[in-house]
């Protein structure tokens, strides 16, 4: 299998290390911001620049944020933008991102196999248990989300953009900027508010929480979500670019 250069792509930073086959690191985690405005080719540039710093590896798995399907980006939210989240969109950015075939541009930048898929997709990869239905949601710069069904990657939905309240949607709603403004305490209640709306929706066997902002979420809170609600570490982001060829039937061949 050989090493893996794991990439977690954020609104905010990205993140990069190399692990071997089972997943360890092979040398510390280097993060850098989020340049912008991040052009597709600024985007492989800065990889291949974090790429420089670490020991050379023999694939690639890439998580950025949005609807990747196939390696394809269908509409990212951050990298569209002028100067990062919540800024205004510029055109063509969005013209620029939109039917980007980001697989295959890491594939060729690289020269080695790549696996590019929505970051809360990878992160999953690194704690999900593999048996029954699991549910990620990933708590950062917005809400990320991802599903599997026995240990398999179900098509991603961006849950992300679909309303949750007054119009508003879970993007909005448990975002990093809502946090800020209410607080942890506040923050959490609603949280728990809205795994609560969606317990009903997914069925889950287990929910696991993560990202950035999942140790944040106060006890109290936690407890009253049931046993079946995980907090999982903010690393899975990293460490699962190693189980995400397995759990997505990708074999290590670049993308034809």
């Amino acid at each position: 299998m050989g090493l893996t250069f794991a990439v977690d792509c954020g609104g905010g930073g990205i993140k990069g290390s190399v692990l071997d086959g089972d997943g360890t690191l092979r040398a510390p985690v280097i993060r850098v911001d989020t340049p912008y405005p991040l052009p597709p080719e600024l985007f492989v540039k800065t990889l291949l620049e974090l790429a420089g710093r670490l020991p050379p590896a023999d694939r690639v798995t890439v998580g950025m944020p949005g609807m990747i399907r196939h390696g394809v980006v269908v509409a990212t939210p951050h990298y569209v933008t002028r100067s990062g989240p919540r800024s205004r969109v510029d055109p063509d950015l969005l013209a620029a991102w939109s039917g980007y075939d980001a697989r295959r541009a890491v594939t060729e930048a690289f020269g080695i196999p790549a696996l590019v898929l929505n970051d809360a997709e990878v992160h999953g990869a690194g704690v999900v248990a593999g048996t029954g239905c699991e549910l990620v949601l990933t708590l950062g710069t917005g809400l990320g989300s991802a599903l599997f069904d026995g240990g398999r990657l179900a098509p991603h939905l961006e849950l992300s953009h679909a309303p949750v309240r007054w119009g508003t949607t879970y993007d909005t709603y448990v975002g990093e900027p809502e946090r800020r403004r209410l607080g942890d305490a506040f923050w959490s209640r609603r949280i728990r508010q809205v795994v609560d709306g969606l317990r009903p929706v997914f069925r889950w066997d287990r929910l696991y929480l993560g990202g950035g902002n999942s140790r944040l979420i106060r006890p109290e809170q936690v407890a009253r979500m049931g046993d079946d609600v995980v907090i999982v570490p903010n690393t899975a982001g990293i460490v699962g670019g190693v189980r995400a060829w397995q759990l997505t039937g990708e074999r290590d061949e670049p993308a034809s």
